[in-house]
């Protein structure tokens, strides 16, 4: 009986003690937004506190048991910037808190303009828009945007010359040509522009970079074919006030970013941004008495004035200037030796401006007006063979955002001037009075229309339409249309088909055709370019409980051609023969990107892309030249939070393709291997402001010559001067000339850069 009473007196205590407890104890409740939309998996922790919650698929959480005082709370997770709240709890308190989270850059949510040529969600916008932050590209650390775009899948950096290293961009296996570069969404880099433009620009100033694989030429216009890139540059007024980052290579490259802004009034911000890149040792790894790299010598200047207006209107005006002097070729080469016989270099001087403006109208209507201007000032020499050309564009834009019931119109109108010359025959003609120099004088007004309908909240239909008329070839009409279906809100499926239209000039844009002993034909007037595409894109994300995300974006493309441009290597050794393919040609495939974060710090992206580049005449198909048909690119991140120490494993790789041999007799292989580069980064992020950098760039160390007997053919004759040729022009073998080749630079498919070890250092003061 008396033990009875104990359990039943201890059972009394316990209850009385515990309810004394929770009224000493407090709670925190409520739920996590992000964007006004529940947040879920989001891990909240208590500073001082053992445990954590996690948020639940409604975006709600519940802490208990804590004490009363003060209290700092951490929510952190995939998708949005970590946040800190401070809460003063009383005792027995049952605390509500909503807490409101910022989107992370570089997410799916994250604000684009570049599909719609308006602010939307990424989520929302019915075309499908890759968006790249600093962040990304900081695992590999490189001089210039050009380089930096090599670990983006789809996205490939050729290169055209293995003597001056020029290059072009390519998207899911179509040529530099084909892309569009915008910055700010001005078309400030193209035709003459197109090799050097990516150059220079600093990378202090780039807030993000927006592409869009697939057809845009409804608002951006003709050379929107296989795609864009837009460099979107940061706002003066949310830029940190002052930043560095400066590294260098053990092949003695070094590279000096810097930016910083002040404010001018109480109205003005100016943000300026300068890159310097020198490069002067004369690498020659491969034993061919030939620059591996060119020397380069680069500074560039970039300054974006932001003015606060009333109703928070936009009104900016940024400027660039950059200066290049570059060269490669034989070792002994100096610059008295410019265009000359004796000793072969390729010598490039590039000036280069750049004007953007944009002004939001003071009316109730969202009217703005963007402008552009630049002038590509190019003094170069090939050998023996002078390229000076200049280039200017101005460009105005006006556009109308109307948004009236279940559709969001956009209308516009722009004009393009495009003026161009050279030394070349592409700007002169040959009469009875002799050679009469007639600079190209391209007029290109358009008008456009979109209309992006919202039937409901899940489906949204796209439709736009553009006509220019080009001051050469008349009228040209770009239609464009796009569905997206929002499955649900973690999943995405998006159509989008297009065409368009282009225009060529040859020696703008390849390279190829002057440097080497090939020379150019072109069989007849070349006429347009047109193009008719189509992409399909899936977007999928996954969460699991511990917060861990998983996201998926998967495409199909194809693009058909009717009088696509071709470059023929192959008929003719001594020849580059440009005409309009008489059969069709065509661009298919499927890519393929994952993204996967893990709270442990883990971060992996992946991607890889197959595809073909078939071109079909008289019956037979091919692919082209110098285009693989499988790529693949990774980026793998691990941060230790306590050490503050991170690595990041990045890479590509590439399957062969076909490369421009000049006949049976030429010894180098006609298909390039299976090749990669890979590098590997580790830094410290244990300072507020300073981080330091390091480590390999393509530790495999590969080089196109490995496997080949040499690179550039006849290194030892670049004027082929011992060369002997027979009655149809064709090189014959000699003693001194073996396999009866040509000097020649223009086989190259990988970079000719080896394994270097590199060291930086960033400071940001915000």
């Amino acid at each position: 009986m008396h033990q009875r009473i104990s359990y039943i007196l201890l059972f009394i205590t316990a209850i009385i003690m515990s309810l004394h407890i929770k009224a000493q104890t407090a709670e925190i409740k409520g739920s996590i937004l992000l964007d006004g939309k529940p947040a879920m998996y989001a891990t909240v922790a208590v500073s001082g506190q053992p445990g954590t919650v996690v948020s639940d698929s409604a975006g709600k959480y519940h802490i208990r048991h804590l004490p009363a005082g003060i209290h700092i709370l951490q929510i952190t997770g995939i998708g949005f910037d970590p946040a800190k709240k401070t809460i003063t709890l009383k005792p027995g308190e049952i605390r509500t808190l909503q807490i409101n989270l910022l989107q992370a850059g570089g997410t799916l949510n994250q604000v684009v303009v570049t599909g719609t040529m308006k602010a939307v969600s990424r989520l929302e916008s019915p075309v499908p828009v890759e968006v790249y932050s600093p962040a990304f590209f900081k695992k590999n650390p490189t001089p210039n945007i050009y380089e930096s775009l090599q670990n983006i899948n789809g996205i490939r950096p050729q290169l055209n010359c293995q003597v001056c290293n020029t290059g072009d961009i390519h998207i899911n296996g179509l040529e530099g040509p084909y892309t569009m570069i915008l910055i700010d969404g001005m078309p400030i880099v193209s035709s003459l522009s197109s090799v050097y433009g990516l150059s220079g620009i600093p990378n202090s100033l780039v807030e993000r970079i927006e592409i869009v694989k697939g057809p845009a030429s409804s608002l951006y216009g003709s050379e929107a074919v296989g795609g864009l890139i837009n460099i979107i540059t940061k706002r003066p007024v949310s830029a940190p006030h002052f930043s560095a980052d400066f590294f260098g290579t053990s092949w003695g490259e070094y590279n000096a970013d810097i930016g910083f802004k002040l404010k001018a009034g109480k109205k003005t911000n100016i943000l300026t941004g300068i890159n310097y890149f020198n490069f002067q040792q004369k690498k020659d790894y491969n034993n061919d008495h030939f620059t591996d790299m060119t020397l380069q010598h680069r500074v560039s200047v970039f300054q974006k004035w932001g003015f606060d207006r009333k109703k928070g209107r936009l009104m900016s005006i940024a400027a660039r200037f950059m200066y290049e002097d570059r060269w490669g070729g034989d070792l002994r080469w100096q610059k008295k030796f410019r265009g000359g016989d004796s000793i072969y270099g390729e010598s490039i001087y590039t000036n280069r401006l750049e004007i953007i403006g944009n002004y939001q109208l003071p009316v109730n209507e969202n009217i703005s007006l963007s402008f552009s201007f630049n002038q590509h000032d190019q003094n170069s020499v090939y050998g023996t063979t002078p390229y000076m050309a200049l280039q200017k564009i101005a460009f105005t834009q006006l556009t109308w955002d109307k948004k009236k019931g279940k559709n969001d119109f956009l209308l516009g109108t722009s004009l393009r001037y495009t003026h161009y010359d050279d030394n070349t025959t592409a700007t002169s003609t040959t009469g009875n009075s002799g050679t009469v120099n007639h600079p190209q004088r391209t007029w290109l007004p358009g008008v456009f229309i979109q209309d992006e309908i919202a039937f409901t909240s899940r489906h949204k239909l796209l439709l736009g339409l553009r006509y220019d008329y080009n001051s050469y070839h008349g009228n040209i009409y770009t239609p464009r249309f796009a569905y997206k279906w929002t499955m649900n809100g973690h999943t995405v499926l998006r159509l989008n088909a297009g065409t368009g239209f282009r225009v060529v000039n040859l020696f703008t844009e390849e390279h190829a055709s002057l440097t080497g002993a090939r020379t150019v034909e072109i069989l007849h007037s070349l006429k347009p370019e047109k193009s008719y595409n189509i992409n399909v894109n899936f977007n999928k994300r996954f969460f699991s409980q511990k917060g861990q995300q998983f996201s998926m974006d998967a495409s199909i493309f194809y693009t058909y051609f009717n009088n696509r441009i071709v470059a023929d290597y192959e008929t003719d050794p001594n020849k580059i023969i440009y005409q309009n393919l008489s059969g069709y040609a065509e661009s298919r495939g499927v890519s393929l990107n994952a993204d996967l974060s893990f709270t442990n710090g883990l971060k992996i992206l992946a991607g890889a892309t197959y595809m073909e580049n078939p071109i079909t005449r008289n019956g037979i198909r091919e692919q082209q030249m110098l285009t693989e048909k499988m790529t693949g690119t990774w980026a793998i991140s691990y941060k230790h939070k306590k050490t503050k120490l991170s690595i990041d494993y990045t890479g590509n790789i590439y399957s062969p393709m076909r490369l421009p041999v000049l006949g049976p007799t030429d010894p180098r292989a006609s298909t390039s291997p299976w090749w990669s580069i890979q590098n590997i980064q580790l830094s410290f992020e244990g300072f507020s402001t300073i981080n330091f950098y390091g480590g390999i760039k393509n530790f495999l160390n590969w080089t196109p010559n490995k496997g080949n007997p040499f690179i550039i053919a006849r290194t030892n004759d670049p004027f082929d001067k011992e060369v002997q040729f027979d009655a149809s022009g064709q090189a014959i073998a000699t003693t001194s000339n073996p396999y009866g080749l040509t000097f020649d630079p223009s086989y190259v498919y990988a970079p000719n850069q080896g394994a270097r070890i590199f060291i930086g250092m960033r400071y940001s003061l915000k």
